[in-house]
């Protein structure tokens, strides 16, 4: 079949000199095409049941082919998030086997019927795959993936796009942070923090942090943090530093452990933004509590609600890859792991382990 596949591939070339309708019908033989010598199987990391990171294994797949505007992608990178933790164990319903992921780096195979935008051969990342990343190869809608410049490694690229599309959407459009405003971010070391403290220093903010050791905190004072605090009473430090006023706004990934503190923080109308339970999840909030303590805001963003459509995805992917190319934004790749020990960079994760972003490399 992919040798039939082939000729028409050949046969297709020869239409297109031949005038734009004959061209046209060539330019679709080309998109559905697989080249001859594409891989039979793939390989994924799932789990086939809810639990601990042992239940991360490797297995033998079909490869998946694309459908309509899909396009097939084989895996440079993937990145590593925390949500794909609470998949695995359950925390959050998924079908199993389960192979997490939607975060993956790589070069086009293959397009499926439609796909103008993209081509074989080409770079691309997405935080949106169709088909689970921890593998391979994935599937992704044509839309829904970006091309990468030709200065952004595949590491960069797979390292960028949740973390940075969470931070730009938070600062830009969650909170619109003002020069000269003071705010609270929590895990000043991680990814999602490291760029974050990166975009608010960028927009003239004051950015007060917290991390759980010394060697974090000298990694979120180089990410530019103008206080490093430890996670123990750093409300009242808060309140100190603001000379009572608390911050305009706290960005709050970790969750259970620091939500009342994050509360606390806060100025008159200021901010509450649960992005995230690195800790656990937030027990419910009785809005009276918001009232009381100076009609405070509280939202629950996610990154699905901040892509809705081709222009704001565009718009996000062009302003990190501006700001990562001119040396604006730096990255930190904590670890890489071979894709058959997935389990393991959930544990290092989930144990607070690390510091930056992630990678799985097949």
């Amino acid at each position: 079949m992919r040798y039939i596949q082939y000729l028409c591939m050949l046969w297709g070339r020869r239409l297109r000199r031949s005038g734009p309708v004959l061209g046209t019908l060539a330019a679709m033989n080309e998109q559905t095409v697989f080249p001859e010598d594409l891989p039979d199987r793939a390989r994924v990391v799932h789990a086939e049941q809810a639990g601990g990171a042992e239940v991360l294994v490797e297995a033998q797949v079909s490869l998946p082919e694309p459908g309509p505007n899909q396009v097939l992608v084989e895996t440079a990178a993937t990145g590593v998030n925390f949500i794909e933790t609470y998949q695995r164990s359950g925390v959050y319903p998924v079908q199993y086997p389960f192979t997490p992921g939607t975060e993956g780096t790589g070069r086009v195979l293959a397009a499926g019927e439609g796909v103008e935008s993209l081509s074989v051969g080409q770079r691309v990342t997405t935080l949106e795959a169709s088909t689970g990343t921890y593998a391979s190869h994935f599937l992704v809608d044509a839309g829904k993936a970006v091309r990468v410049p030709d200065e952004v490694t595949d590491e960069q690229a797979a390292a960028l796009p949740l973390q940075g599309i969470t931070a730009h959407y938070l600062v830009n459009s969650t909170y619109r942070v003002s020069p000269g405003e003071t705010v609270l971010t929590h895990a000043g070391a991680g990814g999602v923090g490291q760029i974050l403290t990166q975009l608010l220093k960028a927009k003239g903010a004051r950015v007060i942090t917290t991390c759980s050791t010394e060697e974090k905190a000298q990694i979120a004072q180089a990410a530019g943090a103008d206080y490093v605090l430890g996670y123990e009473n750093f409300a009242e430090r808060v309140l100190e530093i603001t000379k009572g006023e608390g911050v305009a706004a706290v960005f709050d990934g970790v969750g259970k452990d620091t939500y009342a503190g994050s509360l606390e923080s806060l100025a008159i109308r200021g901010m509450f933004v649960l992005y995230g339970g690195a800790s656990g999840q937030v027990p419910p909030l009785d809005p009276q509590e918001l009232n009381r303590r100076g009609g405070l805001y509280v939202t629950r963003p996610a990154t699905h609600w901040y892509l809705r459509n081709a222009e704001e995805r565009s718009w996000r992917y062009a302003e990190l890859f501006r700001a990562l190319t001119t040396g604006d934004l730096k990255l930190s790749i904590g670890a890489s792991y071979p894709l058959a020990e997935a389990g393991r960079a959930h544990e290092d994760l989930e144990n607070r382990r690390t510091t930056g972003k992630l990678l799985l490399q097949p």
